[in-house]
């Protein structure tokens, strides 16, 4: 059972609880599911217990322990334990970690995108600064990664460059006076804190990270360090975990094998890998909600925080034969290559295979 599909359990869990008249709710459009927190156990929680309390007039721990054995009985799952004011969390049967690597590599880069379109369109609304301009950009890329239809408007015709160099889209159009969709007040305004200096010297992957990297109550910061190949610098080594990932496969290859998803138990630092893993959909999600591009960029320097010291158990040493558990652990590596991949795209940043 993949995330996507356990959250749907949970929505499943809360539909029939409803209709078993145990919850008065409206049944949310979506259940957040994450790997535990503090104090967690089992392979993911849900936090829809505290999200139903309030409307339900009941208390989270009253919710969760209604929505316990309905979740307990559905398929894949093998154990639910609430901790603390109500986190309910479950363990999978056997699996779960095959299945998270099974279902990134089968999505590709589209991993954690939804499936279908929202309803109506959002309108980013930005001045005329070239920070403010890729931010909106890396924004709609976000919104439209989730289903959403996007334009952006802009109070000035931004400058040849910062679509030449730095990719901002043609097709920003001019503020024009007049609201966005959906009525008044409807524009969702884009207005970081402006860089301090022309980022187009720093060429377009290195300059649109100066911009997006940072919060956007953040000042950027505008200097060579972007470019620098060592692993001080964050873009370098999101991009260098990505290249090891693919290197990875190539050499594989020449030793006669490939990736299949299967049991990475053992594994030094899986378990911290997969759970940056499996967090994607939630980050992207929350990213583009927020229109806050920052938030996937920082996770993506945690997945290459992850995957390089896992990188060296991958292959066979010495006279070693490739097995099953070489091939599950190439595919946990070229699954969080595919996620860094589509994450840098997202932020508009090539992630080439060779560094």
């Amino acid at each position: 059972m993949t995330p996507v599909e356990l959250s749907r359990t949970v929505l499943h869990a809360v539909r029939r609880a409803v209709d078993a008249g145990e919850l008065r709710v409206a049944v949310p459009e979506r259940a957040v599911v994450t790997v535990p927190g503090p104090g967690g156990c089992g392979d993911y929680a849900t936090n829809i217990a505290l999200q139903l309390a309030r409307p339900s007039g009941q208390t989270p721990r009253r919710v969760a322990e209604i929505l316990m054995p309905r979740l307990a009985d559905a398929e894949g799952i093998g154990e639910v334990v609430v901790t603390g004011p109500g986190f309910i969390n479950i363990s999978l049967r056997g699996g779960a970690p095959a299945a998270l690597v099974g279902e990134i590599l089968r999505r590709g880069v589209r991993y954690g995108h939804a499936d279908a379109g929202s309803a109506g369109g959002t309108r980013l609304r930005c001045p005329r600064e070239v920070r403010a301009l890729v931010v909106a950009d890396a924004a709609a890329r976000l919104l439209r990664a989730q289903g959403a239809a996007v334009r952006i408007v802009c109070d000035g015709r931004p400058e040849d460059a910062w679509g030449a160099v730095l990719g901002v889209p043609a097709d920003v159009e001019a503020y024009d006076g007049t609201r966005g969709p959906g009525g008044p007040g409807r524009d969702a305004v884009v207005r970081p804190v402006p860089a301090p200096a022309d980022p187009v010297p720093l060429g377009r992957d290195a300059g649109r990270w100066a911009l997006l990297y940072p919060a956007a109550h953040d000042r950027p910061r505008i200097d060579g360090e972007h470019l620098v190949q060592r692993e001080g610098n964050p873009l370098f080594r999101v991009r260098y975990a990505h290249a090891r990932t693919r290197a990875l496969v190539r050499n594989a290859a020449d030793l006669g094998f490939a990736s299949e998803a299967g049991d990475v138990a053992g594994a030094p630092g899986s378990r911290e890998l997969l759970a940056v893993l499996a967090d994607h959909p939630r980050v992207l999600g929350a990213a583009a909600r927020d229109r806050a591009p920052d938030r996937l960029a920082r996770h993506l320097v945690a997945v290459a925080d992850a995957v390089l010291p896992y990188l060296p158990a991958v292959l066979p040493r010495g006279e070693e034969k490739p097995s099953a558990a070489h091939r599950a652990r190439l595919a946990l590596a070229e699954a969080a290559g595919t996620v860094l991949a589509g994450g840098l795209s997202l932020l508009g940043i090539d992630a080439p295979d060779h560094l």
